[in-house]
């Protein structure tokens, strides 16, 4: 995707079928499909986005980080600019500016980039603030332990498909609220917000389901990566993003077809 912004796509005529879809009162796996197939070449390029590889790799590292005796350390020497005993808050904030920096130095913000960095720090909240109980009130160890439980082949499954689930339906909304916006209305698509919002909340749980795919392989590749490695660098993260947006769009559009 590189420079090209998320927003030049809705003028494809494919854009233009999931328009008719949405007016059409298709179903939400159907505008899901068509929504994906016009946006289906963008996200195929994920793996060179520098935002979203970055993000990415970025996420790798902190399971990886937890587990060093000298946690802030080794979360600085990834780019994040922490305390010495960073709160969960404080390590969300760094590892949104580390990615900024990143891009300053090589250039291309995206949307597709922004978004990811949106759905990063989503993720992090809700799983390691989940496992610490508490976005505030616990302690720098609290949270340098859920971080470090990332890091098992089971967890950081569920880790990464939160994340591409989130991501996924970011893209996917992008694209659909710009005309579901038209469609609102007595006589229209979604007669009330209320309906609207049904409509949302269906386009969310079929990303859900969709990010099933990322979830099967990621912690096998995680897992085998660093041991085999030693790490896991960019250009490693580059590959297992091109093949897990791969897979997403895939089974998007395989379980589009088969509600369809």
């Amino acid at each position: 995707m590189g420079h090209i912004r998320l927003g030049n796509l809705p003028r494809t005529r494919k854009w233009q079928e999931v328009v008719a879809l949405i007016e059409g009162g298709a179903g939400t796996a159907q505008v899901s499909n068509a929504t994906i197939t016009a946006a289906e070449r963008g996200l195929n390029l994920a793996a060179e986005d520098k935002g979203l590889v970055e993000t990415i790799w970025l996420l790798t590292q902190l399971p990886l980080c937890a587990r060093h005796d000298d946690f802030a350390g080794a979360l600085r020497s990834v780019g994040l600019d922490v305390s010495d005993s960073p709160s969960l808050m404080e390590v969300v904030g760094a590892f949104s500016d580390a990615v900024d920096r990143r891009l300053s130095n090589n250039g291309g913000r995206t949307d597709l980039g922004e978004m990811a960095q949106m759905a990063a720090s989503e993720t992090m909240l809700r799983l390691v603030g989940g496992r610490t109980q508490s976005l505030f009130g616990t302690t720098p160890e609290d949270v340098r332990d859920a971080f470090s439980g990332l890091a098992t082949n089971k967890q950081f499954s569920t880790f990464a498909r939160d994340f591409f689930s989130r991501l996924t339906n970011k893209c996917l909304d992008y694209f659909v609220s710009r005309a579901v916006s038209y469609h609102v209305g007595e006589g229209r698509r979604f007669r009330t917000l209320a309906q609207q919002g049904e409509f949302a909340k269906a386009l969310n749980t079929h990303c859900r389901e969709a990010s099933r795919i990322v979830e099967e392989f990621s912690g096998g590749w995680f897992s085998k990566t660093n041991w085999e490695k030693g790490g896991i660098s960019r250009q490693e993260a580059a590959g297992f993003t091109h093949v897990a947006m791969s897979k997403v769009v895939a089974e998007l559009k395989e379980g589009a077809q088969a509600d369809g």
